[in-house]
Order: structure tokens, then sequence, then C-alpha cells
């Protein structure tokens, strides 16, 4: 019998932390610390380290920790929601949720910067793209966005930046739904714009506005034609933008019928659960002529080297890390994962079973609003599609309660109306429902088929859908095999390591992903009653308590629901606070030259004029510099934005000095919380002097990234902010930022799943292997890399910089080449050029064993080897394995004229041989995609012979 010591915490955390003990300890003798405590003191400056341990109780065991979410999950009662507004029951195909939603390959993938190792979810999102395009009736869409509220506010700052009018208004319907105008209201205000709120056939004076956002249908239910207000938009000089339900396009003229220049929308009720608010793939789609201002990823048709066709990012991809505090928006992210969802759910059905399930839902409402009007009930309007306003008076109170007694939810408008909003899962039993609860004894007749309540013209007579993937055989045998041959296109967490610096791309465990799939939280719809959500209550309010334990902060805002959304609204409360001083003055925000491009960018959309702060040689901020530019603009501060550790993988020592000087010249301190993973249990942001951090939990806590999406950027703030914490039309406060009061919040279970399963003493270990497997890899790669930047000790926090500028002159080999070629090995490539241009940032994470780190290490070593061939003369400089890199399964056969074997060329150091991952193309030509620009699906004639090889 073994003698080894049972340690219940060493095995309930060896799920998220990768190397063993007795793996730390090779990894602490090489790297020549003495312990893994040792090595923690050589690296955090001491006066930031906490004092007090994290303790929210002992860490559980997978089954205990499910069981604990299914005590939650059953707080929630699950009745049927016919609110609405935005929000919809819908059913994801079983096919779609069991080899997408719930299928590793699909949900732990990163964002598709690197095209070679993404042709699987660029061909989803092209789809989507199409999708949209075809159903709005424009010409190019984007790959999504974060919810309609959101994609409806971008739609205002586009038109502002394109309109010739002069005006400083925004018109926004009515008949809007109430959060799109809430956050549009949000985004307006900072910037100086005037929302004006009205009757688009009233209240409308062109002449006033630089643009206008309809709603079609409106949110109680009416349909009108807005050809009219479009056109009187255009002759003076405005932009026009329809929010539209995608699924009631099917049946209703499209928006660029009318004259729309820009749609927008959501694709939740395309298969996509309610999830208390999200996540959930907005679309905005635009007019050909705008194409080029439109925030947000466009995934474009191009080739690669030898040719074929591939997909990449196309245009303004990163245009915030470019343009930074010019860039048209800070979004630099996507809904990828519901959006192939909601793509795949258009491949399922079709054009025709989409619009079969169009009319079903249309046959509905029209079924339940004859019998309410049989049982004497106004009904309004009188065209619609799936919504109606009941006329009950002083009965509202009493109805809306016998609803809720016979399981079904309605909403509430006005204080004499009801809102009844019918969706795909609607059945009759549910319909006959709703007649009991406005006293209508009645059955429905599933014989007789009502007559239709539609417009007569505004029924859609263009096709949709055409592309031929949206009529491949939809048996599922053929369905899945489609699905599995996408993801076999892409290199996600489930295949390789994904060391991106900056990104965290750790382990997103199986235990912690299953309870979203559960009806508790993934039917929820998210202005269901309280009392109907008390496990969501429950999960939001504890999961605050420990990350505020975690940050050091007093209170935590779920709305957020991506990193920079996260940016805005912590720079939002600074502004708001200073405002509630009587300092309007205060605009200046002071960031570093080495900062994220979405913080540069999420001050100048609050108002902020951004002043740049220099970087000292060895990385750190200049703090003479910053001393200066806060003394030089005392009167005027509002913040500082710093990232911490830094964006250059140190522990920089003065980050309290830092601090002291903002407050000193009374500004306030926002730390970017992206790089949390080397802090937890380590250091408090609140402690060491910030104000307020955003924290990305895709990343430190968890949450997969989804292909680039879905992500939460919940904010801390110090007791002083939290008046000035994003509110929402839902609970009666201002300020909202997104569509929903808690964000994604169906996601939420991962991060408490996460938090319970590692306890306080899991996560502080997570957090030092972190900065051990970072230091060992800077360990390893020392002797044959420049290690860029080191703080103490020469020690680097989680991520270190390796620089491959020198190669360039010795070899002419640049960090693409490099990248490129750790794709053979089966990697995916470190962060690029960021935040120096021509170096890789690498993140390890705590979750990887010590052998797939060794594995990228010799990868890494085996690069340098070639690179070494080439600066000795053994190998050509223009024709060797990095400068072709990466290479298919097709490089194994036909004509091979290339001066190194294929064997060298598809089997490089670190690469697997059996397992091996083949790339789907070869190096993809962004100029060629970017001259010959396509971003929906290419016609079938395409198809029929290979697209046009790139002159030489």
């Amino acid at each position: 019998m073994s003698s080894t010591r049972y340690d219940p915490y060493d095995f309930a955390n060896r799920r998220h932390i990768g190397p063993t003990r007795a793996e730390m300890d090779e990894m602490l003798r090489l790297i020549g610390a003495k312990d893994l405590h040792g090595l923690i003191d050589e690296t955090l400056p001491p006066d930031i380290r906490q004092t007090e341990r994290i303790d929210f109780g002992a860490s559980l065991s997978e089954r205990r920790s499910l069981e604990r979410l299914r005590e939650v999950a059953n707080r929630n009662r699950l009745l049927v929601s016919l609110i609405g507004q935005g929000y919809h029951g819908t059913t994801m195909p079983p096919a779609i949720q069991r080899n997408i939603f719930e299928n590793p390959a699909w949900y732990t993938a990163y964002s598709p910067y690197q095209p070679e190792i993404s042709q699987g979810r660029l061909e989803a999102l092209l789809n989507y793209q199409t999708m949209v395009c075809d159903l709005t009736g424009l010409d190019v869409a984007n790959a999504s966005l974060l919810d309609e509220a959101t994609a409806a506010a971008e739609a205002m700052a586009m038109a502002r930046r394109v309109s010739t009018s002069e005006a400083n208004g925004f018109f926004v319907d009515r008949d809007c739904l109430p959060q799109t105008i809430a956050v549009v209201r949000t985004r307006a205000e900072p910037l100086g714009w005037e929302v004006i709120v009205g009757d688009p056939f009233r209240d409308l004076d062109p002449s006033r506005v630089f643009g206008a956002l309809f709603q079609y249908p409106g949110v109680d239910g009416a349909i009108h034609d807005f050809a009219g207000p479009i056109e009187a938009l255009h002759e003076a000089g405005a932009i026009a933008a329809v929010a539209a339900d995608p699924l009631a396009l099917t049946l209703l003229k499209p928006p660029g019928a009318m004259g729309a220049d820009i749609a927008v929308g959501s694709t939740q009720r395309f298969g996509v659960p309610m999830g208390f608010g999200g996540p959930h793939a907005a679309y905005m789609a635009v007019r050909d002529a705008y194409k080029r201002t439109m925030p947000g990823r466009i995934v474009g048709v191009s080739i690669d080297s030898r040719g074929n066709r591939a997909y990449r990012l196309a245009l303004q991809t990163r245009e915030q890390h470019i343009r930074r505090e010019k860039a048209t928006s800070n979004i630099c992210t996507a809904q990828v994962l519901l959006a192939v969802i909601a793509s795949m759910y258009a491949v399922f059905h079709g054009p025709e079973g989409l619009k079969g399930i169009a009319v079903r839902v249309h046959r509905d409402a029209t079924r339940l609003a004859e019998g309410l009007e049989a049982g004497g009930f106004e009904v309004e309007p009188k065209a619609f599609f799936d919504t109606i306003t009941v006329k009950v008076g002083a009965f509202q109170g009493l109805i809306l309660s016998r609803a809720v007694e016979h399981g079904v939810n309605l909403r509430k408008v006005g204080t004499d109306r009801i809102g009844i909003t019918v969706d795909e899962r609607t059945r009759d039993f549910v319909i006959e429902a709703v007649w009991r609860a406005f006293g209508v004894e009645r059955a429905v007749d599933a014989e007789v088929w009502p007559e239709s309540r539609l417009p007569a013209p505004l029924l859609r007579t263009s096709d949709f859908l055409t592309h031929p993937i949206f009529h491949m055989n939809r048996a599922e045998s053929e369905m899945t095999r489609y699905m599995r041959r996408l993801a076999d296109r892409d290199l996600a967490l489930d295949r390789a390591m994904i060391p991106l610096g900056s990104c965290t791309m750790k382990l997103n465990a199986t235990a912690e992903m299953l309870p979203i799939s559960w009806p508790e939280f993934s039917e929820m719809h998210p202005f269901a009653p309280a009392d109907q959500a008390a496990g969501y209550a429950h999960l939001i309010e504890d999961l605050s308590r420990k990350l505020c334990d975690v940050t050091g902060y007093d209170a935590i805002s779920m709305q957020p629901n991506s990193g920079a959304q996260g940016e805005y609204a912590g720079l939002l409360a600074i502004r708001r606070y200073h405002l509630s001083r009587g300092e309007p003055q205060r605009t200046v925000c002071l960031i570093p030259s080495s900062a994220h491009g979405t913080n540069p960018a999420s001050a100048q959309m609050c108002g902020m004029s951004v002043v740049v702060v220099g970087a000292r040689p060895d990385g750190d901020i200049d703090l003479e510099d910053f001393r200066r530019k806060a003394e030089q603009h005392a009167d005027r501060l509002a913040a500082c934005m710093i990232t911490y550790p830094s964006t250059h993988g140190v522990f920089e020592a003065h980050v309290r000095q830092i601090c002291d000087i903002t407050h000193a010249h009374g500004g306030q301190v926002y730390l970017d919380g992206a790089n949390m993973n080397a802090m937890v249990g380590l250091a408090r942001p609140g402690e060491v002097g910030a104000d307020v951090s955003h924290l990305n939990l895709h990343k430190t806590f968890c949450i997969p990234h989804g292909g680039g999406g879905p992500g939460m950027g919940p904010i801390g703030v110090k007791a002083h902010l939290i008046p000035f914490l994003p509110g929402h039309p839902h609970t009666g406060g201002e300020g909202a930022v997104s569509a929903a009061p808690y964000g994604s919040a169906s996601i939420l279970p991962i991060s408490w799943s996460y938090a319970l399963l590692m306890g306080g003493r899991g996560l502080t270990q997570a957090t030092r292997v972190a900065i051990l497997n970072a230091n060992y890899i800077a360990a390893r790669l020392k002797g044959a890399y420049p290690i860029l930047f080191s703080g103490r000790n020469g020690r680097v926090a989680h991520e270190c910089i390796v620089d491959v500028r020198p190669f360039v002159r010795s070899a002419g080999v640049t960090v693409d080449d490099i990248a490129k070629r750790l794709i053979d090995c089966g990697f995916h490539p470190p962060t690029m050029s960021w935040p120096v241009a021509g170096t890789l940032m690498i993140e390890p994470t705590e979750s990887e064993t010590k052998a797939e780190i060794d594995r990228f290490c010799d990868a890494m070593l085996g690069i340098r080897e070639e690179i070494r061939a080439i600066e000795e003369g053994r190998i050509d400089k223009h024709n060797n394995p990095l400068k072709h890199a990466p290479h298919t399964v097709q490089d194994l056969v036909g004509a091979w004229d290339r001066p190194y074997s294929r064997e060298a060329a598809c089997f490089p150091s670190g690469s697997l041989g059996i397992d091996k991952y083949w790339p789907p193309v070869n190096r993809v030509d962004n100029a060629y995609g970017d001259r010959n620009l396509m971003c929906a699906c290419p016609p079938p004639d395409a198809y029929a012979s290979p697209p046009p090889v790139a002159a030489e």
C-alpha cells in the first residue's frame, strides 16, 4: 500500500493547476528559486502584498459544487415568459447544443486573429454575416456585437461619423426597447449629444438630428413603414438606423428596402437561450458606402500562399490598438460562440424553416389576439407580428398575478395595459393559460388558421438565405459532420496550449460549464419578477462578495458584458463622481504609452482627453513624466488608467506612488484588471490604491473565450464610487451600459463554480503557479531569445516578452514567421507585436502541465535553431520553413521544389506525430483580402473553380 498522504486540497485543485508538486520543484531548481513562496517574495514588491488570506471556505469537490449549483438553480422559479422586450423563448436544436454549445473545440478557442488556425469559426461567422445581410437587405454586416442596446449605441456613434448634418441631436423612436433607449442616453451624454425620444411620424425634425433609430416591430407590437421618415432624414444629411427582429424579417420588408443606412438587432431568438440577459449576439449591417466606419470585427474572404480560398478578419479589425483615442469604438470583441450558434440555427432550418417558425409564431399571436377580442378586450395594434398590447384598465394587477398563477409571465405596460409576446416555444396550452388569466374560457382550435394580421404593404417579397450553405441536406448526420469539419479546422484549448500574453487562456473545467445548460439558468427571462429569480440573486450576491474579497473593493457591478464595457463603465463612474462634486472640468486621463488600446478608446467615449505618459527603457511607467503631467493638468485631472502587473509583464515597484500622485491632484485611479491572474490572493487592487477596476471573468475567472466572446467585465469600486455604478431601467436606475441588468448573467455560474472548486487557498495557489510557469518559460528560453523586461530580482510576472527583432537583421525572420512556424508545431502563437512591435508576449497560465510547457519551449528552441541555420547560411534566407509556414497536409503530396525536406516542413521540434494538428490553409494573404473585399459567403459559382492566384 502506498504511504503517500492523501491531500484533499491538492486533489481538488489539480484540475486547474497543471504541474505536480514534484514538477514544481524541478521548475524551481531551473529558475533558481528555493521554493514557490520564495519565488513570489522575489517577484512582488513587498508594499503591495496583502496581509490577509482569501477566506471563503474550503474547496469543494466537483460533486459537491454541482450539488450547490443545483440547490441555487432550484431557487429560480421557471415560468413561461411572454414578456418580450427583446428576449424570446427559443429552441436550440440538440445537435447544435451538443456539438457547439457544449463542445470545448468551439467554446475554448481564442479570437481568430491567427486565420490559419481559425478557418472553422471564420466560416461560421461568414455564414452569420451573410444571414444578417440577407435578412436586413443591406450590403455588409459585422461578425456580431455585444447586445442589441450596445449595437444601437454604436449605430448612433457611427451615424455621427458619417452624417453630413451639423446638428447635435439623435432621434430615438419611442417604441424602441426601454433598455436600448437607456444605453443610447448613457452613450450620448458624455459626448454632448442630445437624445430626442418621440413619435417618428409626428415628432421627428430631420434638421435637428444627425441620425435616428427606429424599432421594427415596436416594443408594443406596432409595425410601421419608415420609408417616409428615412427619406426626410436623407434630405437633411442625416443617417437612418433600424433596430429589427430578424425572425420578423423573414416575413416583413427588410430595412434596406425602406432606405435604412444601418440595421441592428439581436439574434438571440435564433436558438440562443435567454439566460437572464445573455450572452447573445447582436448584429449590425450597413450600406456598402459605410463599411469602413462600421465598428467590430468583419470576416472577409482572401487566399493563402498557394492560391486557395481562405478566410480572415478584414478592414479595421483591431482599430482601437492603432488609432487608440481616435478609434471609433472601444469594442475589441464579438459574441462569437453565440453568433456561431445563431448561424448554425439558420443553416439547420434554412430559409423555409425560419419562415415556417415565423409563420407559426404569428399564427399563435393572432390566435391569442382573437381569443382576447372575443372576450371583450381591446387589442392593439391592429397589425402585428408576435406582440400585442391589451387594454385592461384597473384590472392590470389582477390579470398579471392570475397569469403567474397559471405559470405565465406577462409584461406590465403603463398603468392600464398588458403586453404579450409570443415565441417559438409557445404552445396551445400556453395560449389557453393566458386566456384564463384574462377570464376567457376558450380552447385552441388547431384546425383553424386565423387570418394574418401582418400589414400587406410590408410583406417581404425578396428572397433570403439563397446561398447553398443554407440549403444543405439537414439530416442530422450531415449537419453534425459539417460542424465537426469546421471544428477540425480550428485550434482550441482542447488541442494544445494557447500561450497568449494578456489573454489568460486557462482551463474552462467541464464541471464549471455544465450548469449553464440547465433550464433554471438558461431559460430565465432577464425581466422576470424578482421572486422568480432568487437563485440568480443569491449567486450574483455571493460571487460579488467573493470578488470584493479578492480585489479589496467595496462593491461590484455585474452589468458590463465585456472588458471594454467594464472600462467604459468604470470611467463613467469616475466622470459622474467628479460631476457630483461640482468639478465638470476634470476631463484629463493619464494613460501610459504601453496601455491596451481599449484604454484610450474608452476614455474618449467618456468625453475625456487622453494625455500619454512615457515609459522608461526597462518598460516601467516613467514616474517623473507621470508626476510632471499630473501637476500640469492638476485642475483638470480626472483619472489615470494603469494595468497591473504592467503590460510588459512585470510588477512595477512604484504603483503606490502613481496612485498617491493621482489622488494628490484630485484624480481617480482606474486599474485595468486584465492581469488579475497574477494578483489573486497576493495583492488587492483596492488596497494598492486603485478606485475602480474591471475584471475579465473570461480570463482570470474561467469563463471561456468562445472564439472571441462571450465575456464578462464587471467592475469593482471603492465605497465613494458606489452611487455612480451603472443602473438599469428595469430596476429603476439610470446609466445603463448593457441591455440586461446583470450583463451576460447565464455564464456567471462558471466563475462561481470556479471559486467554489478552488476555495481561497486554491485561487492563491493558482496565481503562484501562473507566475512559476511564466518564469520557467523565461528561464528555458533566455539563452536563445532575449527576454525584454523583468522586474525585481530578474523575475517576470505571469507572462514574459520575448524579443525577436534581432532576427530581422540577422536572418530576415520576422515575428510573423515565428508565429506561423509555431502553428506547424501545433501551438497557437503568443500575442504578437504588443505592447512592443516585433515581440512575442507569452503567458502559459497555471493550467498548463510541465510537459506541455516543455513541448512549447522545445518548439521555440527548435525554431531558434532554424534561425541559426539561416544566419550561418545553411538554409536559404528567402526559401525556408519559417517563410513558408504554416504547412498543410497538402504539402506532403505533389511536386516539392523547396531546399528543405517535407519532414522538416511538417514535423518540426515540439510537434506531435500521430496527433499532429494540420492547419487547413497555408499563410493567408491579408493584403489580397483587403484589395478584393468580400464579406459574405462567396457566390455559388465561385465554388466551381479555384479563386484567382495573387500576383507574385
